[in-house]
Order: C-alpha cells, then sequence, then structure tokens
C-alpha cells in the first residue's frame, strides 16, 4: 500500500453488493492509464445485504482496496466525510457506487484540478432518471440557487473532484455532500462545473 497515492476515490456505499466488483474494474481502467498512484476507499454505511463481505472479499486480492464501515447507517454525507477523513491522495473524487455515475470522467475531472481548480463538480446533462426525479431535482436546483447564488447547477451529482488542502474547511452535517461547492467557494476556493455521464 502506497503511503501518499497522488489519487483517492472516496465512494459512499449502502446494498451495492452487485455493484461493487464491476465498478471496482471501471475505476481501475479509468485511473491506471494515468500513470498515477491511487487508492479506492469505500464507506459501507451499515449495508443489510452482502456489501460487507463483497468488500472484504475484493480487499483481499486487490492491494489498492481500503473498505471502511459504519455500525449503522448514518447517511450519504456522513460516509463522504468518512471517506474524506480517511483520503491520503493529493486529489480526491467522490462518486456514487450504485454505477450511475462514470468512472471514466475522473480523467477529465483530474485534468481541471490540474489546470488550477480546487474544486470540479460535475454536471449530469442527460440524466437516465424517472419525469419525477428530474423535475423535484430540478426544482431543488432552482430553489437553491434562487437562495445560495452560488452558480452551482447540479448540487446533488456525487461526482466530484476536489484538492485535499480544499477539505480543511469542511464540517461535517447531514446533506454537507450537496453544499459542499458553496462552502468552498465562500473560502475563496476556485470551483468548476463540467458535464458528466449519467448512466
Amino acid at each position: 500500500m502506497i503511503d501518499a497515492p497522488e489519487i483517492s476515490a472516496v465512494l459512499p456505499c449502502y446494498n451495492e453488493a452487485e455493484n461493487i466488483e464491476p465498478l471496482i474494474e471501471q475505476l481501475r481502467s479509468a485511473i491506471e492509464p494515468l500513470g498515477c498512484s491511487y487508492e479506492l476507499i469505500f464507506v459501507d454505511d451499515a449495508s443489510s445485504d452482502a456489501t460487507a463481505e463483497t468488500l472484504r472479499r475484493l480487499a483481499a486480492t486487490t492491494p489498492c482496496l481500503r473498505v471502511l464501515r459504519h455500525r449503522r447507517n448514518f447517511g450519504q454525507s456522513a460516509a463522504i466525510m468518512t471517506g474524506y477523513e480517511a483520503a491520503r491522495g493529493r486529489y480526491i473524487f467522490t462518486m456514487d457506487s450504485d454505477l450511475q455515475n462514470d468512472p471514466a470522467d475522473i480523467p477529465r475531472l483530474l485534468a481541471r484540478l490540474e489546470a488550477g481548480a480546487d474544486c470540479v463538480c460535475g454536471v449530469r446533462k442527460h440524466r437516465h432518471d424517472s419525469l419525477i426525479k428530474k423535475i423535484s431535482s430540478r426544482i431543488a436546483n432552482a430553489v437553491r440557487q434562487w437562495a445560495l447564488k452560488d452558480g452551482i447547477h447540479d448540487a446533488g451529482c456525487t461526482m466530484r473532484g476536489i484538492r485535499r488542502e480544499a477539505l480543511r474547511q469542511l464540517i461535517g452535517f447531514r446533506a454537507l455532500h450537496r453544499f459542499l461547492p458553496t462552502i468552498l467557494k465562500l473560502h475563496g476556493y476556485r470551483v468548476e462545473e463540467i458535464e458528466v455521464n449519467h448512466r
């Protein structure tokens, strides 16, 4: 295990047993061609299916895989914060574990971070969700934008890349992941957005 990898991928998960193995394969395919050292940190938020067993089995043969587990279900923001606290990489990426986010977007996020951004947020341009979910998300983002005026167009997209030093500004609270870009902007960090795949 490398002490200080260049990249950390933080993946909160809850009842994602069937998605873990293909996701790890996709992450490795996206990151290894970059030639960077990396770690994959899965934070199991007290899953009730075989997620924990699957992660333990895969960790035995995957040196870059680190597994953390909450004793009870605390929610996605808590799982992300647990991953952030454990991450050792210079650049830290987050994404959901349900295969809707595409690991192939990581090189594009990394390029923006290397160009000077402190945080790069994904914007799901072509969403593959139900009509009700799309409409409710659009309304929520509009209300949020009206109230905060932070220029963030898709606060619910977990696909993000962040410089390690920017995480020092964060204090954990429920739904933190939706407000993380706003908090970073308020502290003077450079936050950008790029379109990402949604599957």
